[in-house]
């Protein structure tokens, strides 16, 4: 059961101004450019950009949603879940792989195309190295500060004003916007948003679903990588 909180608008505001303004121009876009050219190496690059916008994700989280009202961390579902909830990770894992590979197929088949150079850099450069930095940034740093953010804040405070359907949508059609340029796989963003969401809705945390996005996730660099 997902509690209600003391979060208003200036919170969300906050937040939505550092996940759609904040990162995008001076994380993902300057940051990412200058990080590009120092380390000559757009699977490093991507990877550091990603580690930085974990931390200000988390970070940003703490100071504005959490520390000011006095909560912590389990205030954005980071806790415990009950133990009869575990059967249901790998049915909601093996829904979003199955669902996930019929939306790509369908999108490749309406031509739509996908910008990865983060993927693109890991196939031309396959080591064990370079899999370790992509498999750890893709399966554990994502997860973790995407799901404490987008299910354990947006979709809380969202559920908290206009109930469950709309916080399952909106919280997904925003966790969806952000991995704009990935066009192909905007069906499979909204989808998977959905199903975190609803996980953490059953269970009352985010950790089913941070583990679900971390299988996904790594999967997802294996089959880039064997592929």
């Amino acid at each position: 059961m997902i509690n209600n909180t003391k979060w208003n608008l200036k919170e969300l505001i906050l937040l939505l101004l550092m996940a759609l303004v904040f990162v995008p121009i001076f994380i993902e876009l300057w940051l990412h450019q200058f990080l590009l050219q120092a380390l000559e190496n757009t699977l490093y690059a991507g990877t550091m950009t990603g580690l930085i916008m974990s931390i200000i994700f988390t970070l940003s989280v703490y100071l504005v949603a959490l520390k000011p009202h006095g909560m912590g961390w389990e205030a954005v579902g980071l806790r415990s879940f009950p133990r009869s909830y575990w059967k249901w990770i790998p049915v909601w894992t093996v829904v979003l792989i199955v669902s996930s590979i019929l939306l790509v197929v369908i999108m490749d088949m309406l031509g739509v195309g996908v910008d990865n150079s983060k993927t693109e850099s890991l196939q031309e450069q396959v080591t064990w190295f370079t899999f370790t930095i992509a498999f750890f940034s893709a399966a554990v740093i994502s997860p973790i500060y995407e799901e404490i953010f987008y299910r354990g804040f947006l979709y809380k405070w969202i559920r908290g004003k206009w109930g469950v359907s709309a916080g399952l949508i909106v919280s997904s059609l925003i966790f969806t916007i952000v991995h704009i340029p990935t066009y192909n796989t905007l069906p499979v963003n909204f989808l998977s948003g959905m199903i975190f969401a609803w996980t953490y809705e059953r269970s009352g945390s985010v950790v089913p679903g941070i583990i679900i996005h971390g299988v996904f996730n790594g999967l997802a660099v294996v089959l880039t990588v064997v592929g």
